[in-house]
């Protein structure tokens, strides 16, 4: 079997499928192209879609609406944590999957840097006496 029906064989039917529509190849020529047998062509091209892809279906779609509602920005951690507010039993690394497939990423949230940054100007003398928990005494015990 060839290596695109290996991977998702809805896709490699619907790419079979096309060529005969759009371009006029016929399906013998497509399945050659492919790596795949006419017989598993046809038998793929009746097959009604079982409960677990609709499933994924289902969440493919759900996934998109929390992250079109998030304006974006959300990540695969949020919107499982979303998806179970929902109700679905779905881990963080199936979330993450899909939204990769569906080309979703989240936007990184910008940190805010701090206004004093060390290292610019020298550090300011230590006026206390040493003994009495100055830098110096904090330097020794170290």
């Amino acid at each position: 079997m060839g290596e695109v029906a290996e991977a998702d064989p809805a896709v490699a039917v619907g790419v079979i499928s096309n060529c005969k529509a759009e371009e006029g190849i016929p399906h013998r020529v497509a399945c050659r192209a492919l790596g795949v047998s006419e017989s598993w062509y046809y038998k793929w091209r009746d097959r009604p879609p079982t409960e677990r892809e609709m499933r994924r279906q289902h969440l493919a779609e759900e996934i998109e609406e929390i992250f079109r509602c998030s304006g974006g920005t959300y990540g695969s951690p949020k919107v499982s944590i979303e998806l179970v507010r929902r109700g679905w039993r779905v881990s963080v690394n199936t979330v993450a999957k899909l939204m990769a497939e569906l080309g979703l990423a989240g936007r990184k949230v910008k940190r805010r840097r701090s206004l004093t940054r060390p290292g610019r100007r020298p550090a300011a003398p230590d006026f206390v006496p040493p003994g009495l928990g100055g830098r110096q005494d904090r330097d020794r015990h170290r």
